[in-house]
């Protein structure tokens, strides 16, 4: 992702009569050592869906069905030493209606919002509202990455009431190993038990070293806040795996996860491609969810993603969505779509 940086001076100074004698003074070395991006992605597309269990069909101009639109800011100061501070703070939006969040009543820093320490020696903490590796992990292995409007991976995990809790927990601290052996990122996560939220806990592993194999294994425990929320307890695990080609990238994903709340638990199973043509990439993934008790859900979703520059891109994607044992069961979804990033 390109990020457009100025410093912290320069751009506090912006637009006022000072601006470029605090630009000039910004190159030196007692002006360049913090700095701000300002950054983000605007997804809208055209199409029409029906979910799966009810009749009706629905055309609409959306945002975020391939990535959830947002805008961010992030920076970094050097403290010395290979210390930085570090902070980023990130809200979703809704580009067909100019909404803020994903849905009314999100949380306005909803996606990011968290301040830090990092070294290459040591890695990373950040305290705040953290993006969960469960999360980080769905998306990074397979092909259509954290669209909840395609993705069969981020669907069956994160919108089938299956795992419990959010893509992103507050009140929480998240530490990251530095990279060890060449290849393997750890990292470790929890979010106290306040406000409206449980007592969340996750640890995850990563491992690529630049070659065509890569792989990562994450675990995640919510809870309920003592007995007062509606979120149940779930425990999952997620194994993920890619493997590069170069004329084929192939992906493939189980995880497992118990709703004690519920007493019920469920499998899941991803396997997709991504193969380059021409100035893009033909997309195909098929997922399914095998719980212990209900019907099964099948998910099939192809597409073709071309890129027109670095930062822009054009889709057209499908999706069939079959829900076995209910009315209506077999939902679809298509679309043709604009992403741009800056």
């Amino acid at each position: 992702m390109t990020h457009k940086t100025l410093s912290l001076t320069a751009r506090a100074a912006l637009g006022t009569p000072s601006a470029l004698l605090v630009l000039a003074l910004a190159g030196s070395p007692a002006f360049a050592q913090s700095s701000v991006s300002l950054y983000g992605l605007v997804d809208v597309s055209i199409g029409a869906s029906r979910t799966a269990g009810t009749a009706d069909s629905i055309k609409n101009v959306d945002s975020g069905k391939m990535t959830t639109s947002f805008i961010g800011f992030k920076g970094s100061e050097d403290l010395g030493g290979g210390l930085s501070a570090i902070f980023q703070l990130d809200s979703f939006l809704r580009a067909d209606g100019g909404l803020n969040g994903r849905f009314t009543g999100d949380s306005f820093w909803a996606r990011n919002a968290w301040v830090g320490l990092a070294s290459k020696e040591w890695g990373s903490l950040k305290l705040g509202r953290n993006t969960t590796p469960l999360f980080v992990a769905t998306l990074s292995f397979n092909p259509f990455g954290d669209s909840f409007g395609y993705s069969p991976s981020i669907r069956h995990v994160f919108s089938s009431n299956t795992v419990t809790g959010d893509s992103g927990w507050s009140d929480s601290a998240l530490y990251t190993t530095p990279l060890i052996g060449g290849g393997f990122v750890g990292t470790a996560f929890v979010a106290a038990g306040e406000g409206s939220g449980g007592r969340n806990t996750g640890l995850g592993g990563g491992w690529s070293d630049g070659g065509p194999l890569a792989g990562s294994l994450v675990y995640q425990k919510v809870g309920k806040n003592n007995g007062t929320t509606a979120v149940d307890d779930t425990t999952a695990w997620l194994g993920s795996v890619s493997y590069d080609l170069s004329v084929v990238k192939l992906f493939g994903q189980y995880a497992k996860v118990d709703n004690t709340t519920r007493n019920i638990d469920y499998k899941l199973y991803e396997a997709g491609v991504a193969v380059p043509v021409g100035n893009g990439k033909v997309l195909a993934q098929y997922g399914q969810i095998s719980p212990s008790a209900g019907g099964k859900r099948k998910t099939i979703t192809v597409g073709y993603d071309h890129s027109l520059s670095k930062r822009t891109d054009a889709y057209v994607v499908a999706m069939s969505d079959k829900v076995e044992g209910i009315t209506n069961g077999n939902g679809y979804s298509y679309s043709v779509g604009i992403r741009h990033r800056f």
